[in-house]
């Protein structure tokens, strides 16, 4: 059994994960951490009775007293850096789904991995039908490159754009390069009405309450349409992606960004 903590135990991310672990046959759950514990147990949290683990509020605590194998982290983008490099350090791997990550603090990551011979995860969306999105649409931009990216989130969403969407777009820019798209003479009216840009693809963020995370890709051509678009109606859609990281990240070298990496 592969030994779990997982950071962030009572956001909605969080308690997924919890159900999803403690519901694999390969996964144990052996610690959980959030800044707002009330040290109630993780069963009782997930619905399932009592289990013995309690939520704790201090990541070092926890991993000292729990000897965990690999840690999962959906909390927030000012909090992550801090649980991956207490993790490293301990020599527990990460698995990281908190977006808002910078360059940096990849390159920082992989560093760590490196010195520390730690592997690591982090990917951007851990939702398979996401990752054949961003997938198809990096083919698709072979084809058609001239696109732009809508992401619709909720509305407690604290990035922008989403992690998914910068992750689709560089993969579309790695195919066709940088292009300026629209007519060179375009003016925004409001600022940001053309929303944000990577490699001259535009990039709208939309963040409403009754979204979960959905994003399409569209296309245009000549006298044609191509829209590849992914919802996720339910948390439970990142599960699979989750468990199958966390049985993945002791085998992999150092780090690994993006689950696509797992799925070829």
């Amino acid at each position: 059994m592969i030994r779990v903590l997982v950071c962030g135990a009572y956001g909605k991310m969080g308690r997924e994960v919890l159900k999803a672990v403690h519901t694999d046959d390969q996964l144990s759950i052996v610690g959980a951490v959030d800044v707002k514990s009330d040290f109630s147990d993780v069963g009782e949290l997930i619905g399932v009775g009592k289990i013995g683990v309690i939520i704790g509020n201090d990541l070092q605590t926890i991993i000292n007293e729990t000897k965990p194998q690999v840690m999962v982290d959906f909390t927030k983008p000012e909090s992550v850096m801090s649980n991956i490099r207490t993790a490293i350090k301990n020599g527990v791997c990460p698995v990281v789904g908190t977006t808002g990550l910078s360059e940096e603090n990849i390159t920082e990551v992989r560093e760590l991995c490196s010195k520390s011979s730690v592997n690591a995860i982090i990917s951007p969306n851990f939702s398979v039908g996401a990752i054949l999105m961003m997938k198809l649409s990096q083919e698709a931009a072979k084809y058609f490159p001239h696109v732009e990216i809508i992401e619709l989130h909720h509305d407690q969403k604290l990035d922008a754009p989403s992690g998914t969407a910068l992750r689709t777009a560089d993969l579309i820019a790695q195919n066709r390069g940088i292009l300026h798209q629209g007519h060179p003479d375009e003016v925004e009216k409001l600022a940001g009405a053309r929303g944000a840009n990577l490699a001259g693809i535009h990039i709208h963020s939309v963040r409403l309450p009754g979204y979960v995370a959905h994003q399409e890709v569209i296309f245009g051509g000549l006298g044609q349409t191509l829209v590849i678009r992914h919802d996720s109606i339910s948390r439970e859609s990142f599960m699979p992606g989750v468990v199958l990281a966390c049985k993945k990240v002791l085998t992999v070298s150092g780090l690994v960004f993006g689950l696509e990496q797992l799925m070829d």
